[in-house]
């Protein structure tokens, strides 16, 4: 990147905003904070012995963007924008439904956060895709966190997984 370049390459205007005024700015990386959360997660079994995976894509993410809480002002492209609040600890009691997805997918799921006003729960996989879990199914956000990012406050109706 160059150095006369605008801050805002990475995300477009709304979503660059969105992050900062959650308190993202480039360069953030709390990894005591992401070591916490996968000791946490790492350490947590469900009581018929389902446990979380934790993998480097899961706690980069963590480092970067973990503890925010993101409010898109503007309206959505198709939905509304969500709002988000990335902890992981959200998906703590949900290793069971994560692996299955994992298995589903051929990789491993982790925990990411949750959209409060849905509770729908956000979950990354060992790639560095994004997913979406709530009531009426498992949705695709990206296949990085940023492009999640951008399809979660811009309103950007993501596709559903399929089974097969």
């Amino acid at each position: 990147m160059h150095a006369d370049r605008s801050s805002t390459t990475r995300f477009s205007v709304p979503v660059d905003a969105a992050l900062r005024s959650a308190g993202w700015q480039p360069g953030r990386w709390d990894i005591k904070q992401a070591e916490y959360w996968a000791d946490a997660l790492r350490s947590h079994a469900s009581p018929a012995g389902h446990r979380h995976a934790v993998f480097p894509a899961a706690v980069e993410a963590w480092a970067e963007f973990g503890g925010l809480r993101i409010r898109s002002s503007g309206p959505g492209r198709q939905l509304a924008p969500a709002a988000l609040h990335l902890d992981p600890l959200h998906g703590l009691h949900m290793a069971r439904t994560l692996g299955d997805l994992g298995r589903a997918l051929g990789t491993e799921v982790c925990p990411l956060g949750e959209e409060p006003d849905t509770r729908a729960l956000l979950a990354i996989d060992a790639e560095g895709r994004v997913y979406t879990l709530d009531h009426t199914g498992d949705w695709y956000l990206g296949p990085t966190i940023d492009a999640a990012l951008t399809a979660l406050l811009s309103g950007i109706e993501p596709p559903r997984l399929t089974a097969g």
